[in-house]
């Protein structure tokens, strides 16, 4: 299941990150990167001081974790720190599946969900798509800066090559406690019917069997 979240932050948010990355240290990216992955990725990863780290992750995942989308989509039961990732011209990042196991050694987790928020908008630069290969074929996913994608870590996906301008995101992953992801889409789907019932029908039998449906089915299903 890949979800699109907008607005995760605001304009204000992204001035504030954008203004950190623009005087920001970086590195190169590999080392980061599995052992596979370390052979296609070109990319540059932000290196700030602990004191600033802290102020970025609070902003960024301070506005997630509390999206209703993403809280209805990942069901986390884990999330990482995300990684402050700058692509600039010619950079690209190739064909790919995020390691299933990250984390330091006493704080493992399994990624179940690949998260990326966009930092800037498209008209910033050319190129730079995430390509997410579904069971519908290849999707590419360019969004405008402050929304979200969420896809199945399990995915193969890649970034094109950036050829001008350049691509500002972070990149997260997380456990979540529904690890099988067409159950997860069960639930997300169940969640956003309950949702517009909730809305339109708040009384209705209808409204009442979903419910009991969705939160059975979650209690069954969840992994803790």
């Amino acid at each position: 299941m890949l979800v699109t979240i907008p607005n995760v932050l605001n304009k204000e948010d992204i001035s504030v990150i954008q203004d950190l990355m623009a005087t920001a240290n970086f590195h190169e990216g590999t080392a980061s990167a599995g052992s596979e992955a370390r052979r296609v990725k070109n990319n540059h990863e932000m290196f700030v001081s602990e004191v600033e780290k802290q102020r970025l992750d609070n902003l960024v995942m301070g506005k997630l974790v509390r999206n209703p989308t993403y809280i209805a989509a990942a069901f986390a039961k884990r999330i990482a720190t995300p990684f402050y990732a700058k692509y600039s011209e010619g950079m690209s990042y190739g064909k790919h599946i995020d390691d299933p196991l990250m984390g330091p050694p006493n704080q493992r987790y399994r990624t179940d969900i690949s998260i990326t928020i966009f930092l800037n908008d498209p008209e910033d630069y050319d190129g730079g798509e995430l390509s997410i290969i579904t069971a519908f074929g290849e999707q590419q996913v360019k969004l405008k800066a402050g929304d979200a994608v969420l896809y199945p870590s399990s995915s193969t996906h890649r970034v094109a090559e950036v050829t001008r301008g350049e691509r500002l995101v972070a990149v997260t992953w997380l456990q979540s406690t529904i690890r099988d992801p067409a159950k997860r889409e069960i639930l997300f789907n169940l969640s956003q019917s309950r949702e517009a019932l909730i809305k339109s029908m708040p009384e209705s039998t209808e409204l009442e069997l979903l419910s009991n449906s969705y939160v059975n089915l979650l209690r069954m299903w969840s992994d803790i």
